[in-house]
């Protein structure tokens, strides 16, 4: 068994680890530079772990999904999501990526987290009790998988509903995220967003921050800036998400 993430923020890291932890498997990051094509043929059992955009699977982990789609045949699928509220049928979004019948989900759970989108109302207090409510569900969770238990969060009708409702707005929520990018005059040329983006989307060019037009939306840049001069949405950033552990 083991488990890959993909984590704008900490929330998807954090559960991923204490997922880990309780089943002694390996837990990787799809950021790492590793020979994935090895340590999923070594596996019968998959875990993956997201943070759900409009009940779907971030464009990050749909290229990574797709670049491995042939390893994943026959195999066995746990599916993690994490959303703050109305997650839908996110869980089910990632196995309706693959062909019908190419691999088996055998559980699928939906992880309540903190928002990481500004602007930011949660209190270091209520993070913290995120955090702490996730360990007892995760050894739940963990113990129904071990007696072969199987629940598959987001695959009911209610959440199909909601996730056909919702869905239709990742896409256009994507191309706005790259057309109102936004870098202030605050920007220092620090390089830290250039360093974090998942999807190299950043670089620095004649003296100021340019983007590339391949952004996944995690918030990862604006919760790193130093400065906070990086906006989307033209929503400016007051307060930043510093994760789960803080």
């Amino acid at each position: 068994m083991i488990i890959f993430y993909f984590s704008g923020t900490g929330n998807s890291k954090y559960i991923s680890e204490l997922f880990a932890r309780e089943m002694n498997c390996a837990c990787h990051s799809i950021e790492e530079e590793l020979d994935f094509k090895t340590l999923i043929k070594s596996a019968q059992t998959i875990a993956f772990c997201y943070p759900v955009y409009f009940s779907r699977v971030p464009r990050v982990m749909r290229g990574f999904a797709q670049r491995y789609m042939e390893l994943l045949k026959d195999r066995k699928l746990i599916i993690f999501c994490t959303q703050q509220i109305l997650s839908g049928d996110g869980a089910r979004a990632f196995a309706a990526l693959l062909p019908k019948n190419h691999a088996q989900v055998v559980y699928a759970e939906h992880f309540f987290m903190p928002s990481n989108t500004a602007p930011i109302t949660t209190s270091v207090k209520k993070i913290k009790s995120y955090a702490e409510k996730a360990v007892p569900k995760m050894q739940k969770v963990c113990d129904n998988i071990k007696r072969g238990k199987v629940k598959k969060r987001g695959f009911n009708a209610g959440s199909r509903a909601l996730g056909l409702i919702q869905a239709p707005l990742l896409a256009p929520a994507e191309r706005k995220a790259n057309r109102d990018i936004k870098i202030t005059d605050d920007c220092t040329l620090c390089n830290v967003c250039v360093s974090a983006c998942p999807m190299r989307n950043l670089k620095i060019e004649n003296n100021a921050v340019i983007h590339n037009g391949n952004c996944t939306v995690c918030y990862r840049c604006i919760n790193k800036c130093p400065q906070k001069a990086i906006n989307f949405f033209n929503i400016k950033i007051k307060k930043q998400y510093k994760g789960i552990e803080v």
